[in-house]
């Protein structure tokens, strides 16, 4: 039986989203590229004369006013017992801090290259470099030369006023829906008010954070009601990469809160806990990259489903054989009176929870995709259950209206034919008949 699909189906790819984003006008790309351009030179080379300021900073114990990451003198004594040294401490946080920062110049280098002649391209870019590459002010640089203080000031005034460009225009470049334009023309004035000295400094925290919940609603929005296909899986790929990130970022605290390890340089645990942290915080530029350049948009759901599995399933696992650790070091140490962390009960936990990983990552996954993904998990049984039907069904009429119930069911087109070739001899001399299933007008929802 062969089944055929009609010319005027709608298919779901790339080609069928055209991209909607807003270009830049030939009168205005050179000048604002030029423009953005100058910038991003500029914040590349006061970061890269910084780079050695930083690691003189990082290699010097300080007392009072530490930096960010800068070795106290409190926690000295901690620091060598653990085997470090200032100079390798710095050679490690340096490089790491490079490292992250060359993530964001290469991402926003790839989406300058491949989408500078759009909107959201060329802003993409400019903020990805001036919040990734831009140095702290608490860096030597700048109190070594402060005729560089206004300079990086306003590198990242510019930051901050492109990033509430960026949340109200992404994904397609347009003010949707279009209050956001006047929201970001105010959050714009208020960011320029603050760097006044009679502006209030506690008074900026809830401004950003209005503004923020204002674009997360703006945001939802264009989600809901008007974006595309493309433009969703887009916003799907940024909320993912961000929503990790701060995920980790919490984790990592209340990690810390829960254990009170302390937050200055003191051994390898605050380098591997520091670590993780700008770890997960290159997530968020990854994500951006991938929404701008449209790199494997559709992998998105499959990310997302196989996060909320294993996220998941780690998690009940590590609840499971903590609870068999402690539950049966306490039931042998009620039967014997001695609390001992016996190798057997580790082993025996062990293997509970190899025993259980398999059958409870399936039952997982059926649970996730019966909540989140109900459409292809409808899609799936249906299908599975036709084809057991089509093994034993040997009623032409009854198998034709079986299978244009399917087709009805699963992909939902608006019309719908089934169309019976008259019989005719085979080789054998056998009577076949052929069934071709035409359908219209299909739209699938995201």
């Amino acid at each position: 039986m062969n089944v055929t699909e009609s010319s005027t189906q709608e298919i779901v790819s790339h080609e069928s989203n055209i991209s909607t984003d807003i270009l830049l006008s030939h009168r205005w790309r050179t000048p604002l590229r030029s423009v953005c351009l100058t910038i991003i030179i500029l914040t590349l080379v006061i970061w890269v004369v910084a780079i050695p300021f930083r690691y003189a900073q990082l290699a010097t114990v300080c007392s009072t006013g530490c930096s960010s990451q800068q070795p106290e003198q409190s926690s000295m004594a901690q620091f060598y017992a653990a085997g470090l040294s200032l100079v390798g401490y710095a050679a490690y946080q340096g490089t790491i801090e490079v490292l992250f920062v060359l993530v964001y110049v290469v991402v926003a280098a790839l989406v300058f290259w491949k989408r500078s002649y759009a909107r959201m391209g060329l802003l993409t870019s400019l903020v990805l470099i001036t919040f990734g590459a831009n140095i702290d002010p608490s860096n030597p640089l700048v109190s070594t030369y402060p005729i560089l203080q206004f300079l990086v000031g306003l590198l990242q005034l510019i930051g901050w006023l492109g990033l509430g460009l960026f949340l109200c225009l992404f994904p397609d470049g347009r003010f949707v829906p279009r209050w956001t334009g006047i929201a970001a023309l105010v959050a714009g004035v208020l960011i320029l008010v603050s760097t006044a000295p009679f502006f209030p400094p506690n008074a900026f925290i809830p401004l950003l954070f209005g503004f923020l919940v204002l674009t997360l609603i703006a945001q939802i929005y264009r989600f809901r009601s008007v974006s595309t296909l493309i433009q969703r899986q887009q916003t799907k790929w940024v909320v993912f990469g961000t929503s990790t990130a701060i995920l980790g970022f919490l984790g990592l605290d209340l990690f810390v809160q829960v254990f009170s390890l302390p937050q200055n340089p003191n051994g390898y645990g605050f380098l591997a806990g520091n670590t993780l942290y700008l770890l997960f915080q290159t997530l968020i530029p990854l994500s951006i990259g991938m929404a701008i350049l449209r790199t494997k948009l559709w992998d998105i759901d499959v990310v997302i489903n196989r996060a909320l599995v294993y996220g998941t399933l780690t998690g009940i696992l590590a609840l499971i054989y903590f609870g068999l650790v402690f539950g049966l070091q306490l039931l042998v140490g009620d039967l014997t009176g001695n609390v001992s962390h016996s190798p057997l009960i580790l082993v025996g936990s062990t293997l509970v929870i190899a025993a259980l990983f398999r059958p409870l990552r399936l039952r997982i996954q059926r649970i996730i995709d019966r909540r989140f993904y109900r459409r292809k998990y409808d899609a799936a049984r249906i299908l599975s259950d036709f084809s057991a039907t089509l093994r034993n069904e040997v009623d032409l009429s009854q198998l034709s209206e079986q299978l244009v119930a399917v087709v009805q069911e699963t992909m939902q087109p608006k019309h719908i034919q089934l169309w019976l070739r008259p019989s005719e001899l085979n080789r054998d001399h056998k009577p076949t008949t052929d069934a071709t299933v035409g359908y219209t007008d299909h739209h699938i929802s995201p």
